[in-house]
């Protein structure tokens, strides 16, 4: 089975554009807005329009209110929902849509248990713990600490980019890989290049676990 991709932290159509034309599954739209990747829920939408089919735009929320959610869904209503702090299951299966919950990894942070309380979650996201920042931090973090034979299917964050994915693929076997800041020129600045140079690792990864 191929490796899915997600090319998050996107603020502009022509990286969308890039990161379709290259192969990517999925476009993330940073919705916490003390992130430099934050992108207004109008923005989204316009960028959004431009995805062609099964390609998933993707809002990543941390510790939104409801009235965030909903806005954001009412301008991009098949966006599927990432929550990337501390929001319970509740709380992310309240909107009618696909979500994603993410966790970071750190030593002693049991994310089998973790997850646990997310079972609905379409899927779980594992990144690099940092105190004060949730994703985007280009840190990569010990891949040991993924959860084996896990619930719901994996995707990989953390620290990613073409000259370690092959390693990363290999060792964790994700169902989708998500990659932003070793794609950029700067925060929010995407590079067609680099995105072309990610995305042709991650199928070289493939073809040779195939």
């Amino acid at each position: 089975m191929r490796t899915r991709i997600k090319i998050c932290g996107i603020t502009r159509p022509e990286d969308a554009r890039a990161a379709v034309g290259h192969g990517a599954d999925a476009i993330g739209f940073i919705q916490w807005r003390r992130s430099p990747r934050f992108i207004e829920p109008a923005a989204v939408a316009a960028i959004a329009r431009g995805l062609p089919p099964l390609v998933t735009p993707v809002a990543v929320f941390v510790n939104p209110s409801r009235r965030e959610v909903e806005e954001l869904l009412a301008a991009v209503p098949s966006a599927t929902l990432q929550f990337h702090g501390e929001e319970d299951a509740q709380f992310c299966a309240a909107f009618g849509r696909p979500w994603i919950k993410a966790a970071g990894a750190k030593p002693g942070r049991d994310l089998v248990k973790y997850f646990a309380a997310f079972t609905d979650a379409s899927a779980w996201l594992v990144d690099a713990f940092h105190e004060e920042l949730y994703g985007g931090t280009g840190s990569r973090f010990d891949w040991n600490l993924v959860p084996g034979s896990p619930d719901r299917p994996v995707i990989l964050s953390g620290g990613l980019g073409a000259a370690n994915v092959d390693e990363a693929i290999n060792a964790v076997h994700p169902y989708a890989v998500d990659v932003s800041s070793s794609v950029e020129t700067a925060k929010g600045i995407k590079d067609a290049a680099l995105i072309a140079a990610f995305i042709l690792e991650v199928r070289r990864a493939d073809q040779r676990s195939s």
